[in-house]
């Protein structure tokens, strides 16, 4: 299996699984760019050397998403709207609203590979989340806008729908994979969600896909890759 070649634009870097996301991509070997409200953040959280590597901008707003988009030739997409703080801007305008936007601009820039880190449930209406902003319905209509623009031959997506996010080291759980939003409930560490999105762009059985994971027992994990072909 060939590591991606190019350069991948994290969307959301700095929020607790898109940070993972960084860790991995460097993991790995893999070019980044970062989309970032804060650059102060992001130099926080990464190091001076992220400084090149920066576009300084919002989801909601299209030019600078484009700015950021033309530096790469993959997006992970790692954002999600704060539905508990009130002065926050609504699940519509960040999940739905804000990821339609960036998967329609990354198409149009060249962007080949789009990965979205979405929710379990999102097909459930009466999923008790959904109180807050119709959160998980405005996440199913991002997801839909990503099938749509990158189904078609010469590009891939993957989206990935984690149960409850915790915090923990990555490849210490086996997962569970699933397709369809058969998988009730669950938790999964942020870093083997972050692990998973990035092995999706160079795993070929995750193109074009999407999966429910959530963790199971304690078992030290080699690589997650096999988990794709489990579903």
């Amino acid at each position: 299996m060939k590591p991606f070649k190019g350069s991948v634009l994290v969307v959301g870097a700095t929020g607790r699984t898109g940070v993972w996301v960084v860790r991995r991509l460097q993991h790995h070997s893999i070019d980044y760019h970062l989309f970032v409200r804060s650059g102060e953040k992001a130099l926080e959280l990464f190091g001076p050397e992220v400084i090149d590597k920066l576009t300084i901008g919002s989801i909601e707003h299209a030019d600078e998403i484009r700015a950021a988009a033309g530096h790469a030739e993959a997006v992970i997409c790692a954002i999600g709207g704060n539905v508990t703080d009130p002065k926050a801007p609504p699940p519509s305008a960040i999940d739905r609203d804000g990821v339609k936007r960036l998967a329609l601009i990354a198409r149009e820039c060249g962007v080949k590979h789009f990965i979205l880190i979405s929710s379990l449930g999102v097909t459930k209406p009466d999923h008790p989340l959904n109180k807050y902003g119709q959160v998980l319905t405005m996440k199913l209509e991002g997801e839909n806008e990503v099938r749509r623009l990158f189904s078609e031959p010469g590009y891939s997506y993957t989206i990935l729908r984690p149960g409850g996010l915790i915090d923990g080291p990555p490849l210490n759980h086996a997962l569970d994979f699933d397709t369809g939003d058969r998988i009730v409930t669950g938790v999964i560490d942020r870093s083997d969600v972050a692990e998973v999105a990035v092995i999706s762009l160079f795993t070929p059985e995750a193109h074009n896909l999407t999966f429910e994971l959530i963790q199971s027992k304690e078992a030290q994990q080699s690589s997650l890759s096999d988990y794709f072909t489990q579903k």
